[in-house]
């Protein structure tokens, strides 16, 4: 039982360690905040496919990679619960090849909108209307669909290869 717990542990910290590094490497792109996002740590997300470590580890990821890059305390609360629903949805969806690459493009097309409006102030005026919300929807449903469908999408299917070498059944 010892065992499990450290595997576990050691995998949810990788994963974590792991996204950080990825974020960084978008960030120094420019690519990991903003209305457009390309965080390519999110294509991570299909990680709960394969173990439920995944899930704390994408969380842990998440807030630390926004604390460590500068983000203001609302994103990194609420777009560190929007990589644990998307994880918490992916794993849920695990048996669906496709599906499953989806949890994470809705939480974050969701929650991640109202971040950019009411925490960093992005306005989207259009003939005296605030769009805001579904523009900043579009745009980063857009940057997570290149990195969780595509991105993610082709991870999974490597990762399906080597599944049993590189994650141990869990049940």
């Amino acid at each position: 039982m010892r065992n499990k717990n450290v595997l576990f542990l050691v995998q949810a910290a990788m994963i974590a360690a792991i996204y950080v590094a990825l974020t960084f490497v978008s960030s120094s792109m420019g690519l990991a905040s903003g209305t457009i996002q390309v965080r390519i740590s999110e294509a991570l997300c299909i990680l709960p496919v394969f173990t439920t470590a995944a899930i704390p580890g994408l969380w842990l990821g998440c807030l630390m990679a926004n604390l460590l890059t500068g983000a203001i305390l609302v994103d990194v609360v609420f777009g560190s619960i929007a990589t644990l629903l998307g994880a918490l949805g992916t794993y849920y969806l695990r048996k669906h090849r496709f599906v499953c690459t989806l949890p994470p493009v809705a939480a974050n097309m969701v929650i991640v909108p109202f971040v950019l409006r009411y925490g960093y102030g992005f306005i989207t005026e259009y003939r005296g209307i605030d769009w805001s919300l579904p523009f900043n929807a579009v745009t980063v449903g857009i940057g997570e669909i290149i990195t969780c469908v595509v991105m993610g999408g082709v991870l999974l299917r490597v990762l399906l290869r080597y599944r049993n070498v590189i994650f141990t059944p869990e049940r």
